[in-house]
């Protein structure tokens, strides 16, 4: 969605308003608008929408997003980058010294703060903005459908945090308390729950591609009852996501898993019948280094990219295009994954690359370099081939938040851990088997070991390993090596520019008294 649309965000509970003292501001209003005077006409209501999806797919200027964040914490992947400082908040993530004042939480507390200030704020004029019914009540599903997507993440990543129910007046933004996570889980559950039927089953994607679906929202509750545990609801819920014979036939959404798993990764392939939600990036935004977080291309293509990389002549090694040597996979993990079909498309070997005089690529400038690189992401000369501006920044890969195969082994899971049928003739071992039949492997059993297995290799690189270890409990002996302290690290400490001169507390685990 294009961030150049006029929106107001004059009011969000984040750093733009609670930092370290209250102050009185003098602004001059001439030329602006507020949310008195705006949100009048149907066009100031798509922009509003616009900026409440601006935030759903943020990047940071920091060149990170939560995907970043998740593989680096989940230890398959190291920061990388040029330095042990070079973009901090990775770095603190992969020896785990994160604090209150260090690390990328701002950056999750932030996008999901004000994503729910602009819902709330739409949600608050809606009437008022000249939509016919039908549009209405769709602005009004997903405006609530992505408000409980942003309550998920900052729950599940703080959890302890405020439940903005509606817009605050001023005066009253600096006395919000914090709720019991219980209450906020339910919360966002019910804005999925009230969402879902007013969303469209299927969207056109070469007008729509992005906006989210019935089948979208559903995923998304699915996946947050299984992070409740809630095992027969998240079965019930993906189970429509994922249709009645997995594998075999599409869902009522459409959704089918694509025949080549290595297809999910080229740029062309957007909106694709895999896709369940999805982020969208353009080459076409124009972003340029005055504020790279607004650009509309995927940062993730070029931090991955090697440093220095170019190909040897008349070779043919694939057309990376140079980049800054982040999120590299550990030898570790790519000697585990050697060996699975997925292996090419995940992991880019440059050394290989280098050893038969195909490429060549500054190792030397790459910090802790291990030579896996992120296949999957890493951006391609051609894919910018045609932008004027600043190609680095504006590179068109779309990026999945859930993808079917996710989908299909999170009900698998939720099926097991529910009690259901696990033989060849179950549901549970369709799902999981569905996933390693698209790429050639022989069935297995369900067990949580497989399904944890077909999880760490399906979807690497993608952000899902570190969550997957915290609600497995598996977070810590699995990230001891890098710092991970059981107890405090299953949860991000809130920034303290949130805590002073409010009434939020740290939580417990970081040292506070909530």
């Amino acid at each position: 969605m294009k961030k150049n649309l006029v929106y107001i965000a004059a009011i969000a509970l984040g750093t733009q308003l609670l930092s370290s003292c209250k102050k009185e501001l003098n602004v001059n209003d001439q030329g602006r608008q507020t949310t008195d005077t705006y949100y009048k006409t149907p066009a100031d209501a798509f922009a509003g929408l616009v900026s409440v999806y601006d935030r759903f797919g943020f990047q940071t200027g920091g060149l990170y997003d939560k995907l970043a964040i998740n593989d680096v914490a989940g230890g398959d992947q190291v920061a990388g980058g040029g330095s042990a400082t070079d973009i901090n908040d990775l770095q603190v993530m992969q020896t785990w010294t994160l604090s209150s004042t260090s690390g990328p939480e701002s950056y999750v507390w932030n996008r999901s703060y004000t994503g729910i200030y602009r819902a709330n704020t739409l949600l608050s004029k809606i009437d008022g903005c000249g939509l016919d019914a039908a549009t209405k009540s769709r602005y009004i599903a997903e405006l609530k459908a992505m408000r409980g997507a942003f309550y998920f993440d900052v729950v599940w990543y703080f959890k302890n945090v405020p439940l903005l129910t509606g817009v605050l007046p001023v005066d009253s933004l600096y006395s919000v308390a914090q709720a019991a996570p219980a209450d906020v889980y339910t919360y966002a559950e019910n804005d999925l729950l009230a969402a879902i039927p007013n969303l469209p089953q299927t969207v056109n994607i070469k007008t729509e591609g992005g906006r989210l679906t019935q089948g979208a929202a559903k995923a998304i509750l699915g996946k947050m009852y299984l992070y409740e545990k809630k095992w027969q609801a998240a079965a019930d819920m993906l189970k429509d996501v994922n249709g009645p014979n997995p594998g075999v036939t599409p869902s009522v959404y459409g959704y089918s898993l694509l025949p080549k798993f290595e297809d999910l990764w080229k740029p062309s392939n957007k909106f694709n019948t895999e896709s369940v939600v999805e982020f969208v990036h353009t080459s076409k935004s124009n972003g340029g280094w005055s504020d790279a977080g607004a650009s509309e291309g995927n940062l993730i293509c070029i931090i991955s990219g090697p440093r220095g990389y170019s190909v040897v002549k008349d070779s043919v090694a694939p057309d990376y295009y140079s980049g800054y040597s982040f999120l590299m996979f550990t030898k570790d993990f790519a000697n585990a994954m050697y060996g699975d079909p997925r292996y090419g498309a995940t992991v880019a070997n440059m050394d290989s690359l280098v050893a038969i005089n195909h490429a060549k690529y500054n190792a030397a400038a790459a910090y802790g370099n291990t030579g896996f690189y992120l296949n999957k992401y890493m951006g391609h000369a051609s894919d910018v081939a045609n932008v004027s501006s600043t190609k680095e920044l504006n590179f068109p890969q779309d990026e999945y938040e859930i993808r079917l195969a996710d989908t299909y082994l999170m009900e698998a899971e939720a099926l097991m851990n529910a009690g259901a049928d696990l033989s060849s003739a179950g549901r549970a071992y369709q799902l999981l088997n569905a996933v390693r039949s698209r790429v050639g492997l022989a069935p297995a059993a369900v067990t949580q070991a497989n399904v944890e297995h077909e999880r760490w290799m399906e979807l690497a690189g993608e952000g899902q390993r570190f969550p997957d270890l915290v609600r497995w409990g598996k977070a810590a002996a699995v990230l001891a090596s890098r710092g991970f302290v059981a107890g405090r690290h299953e949860i991000f400490p809130i920034p303290q520019t949130e805590l002073n001169n409010t009434k939020l507390q740290q939580s417990k685990e970081w040292g506070g008294t909530k």
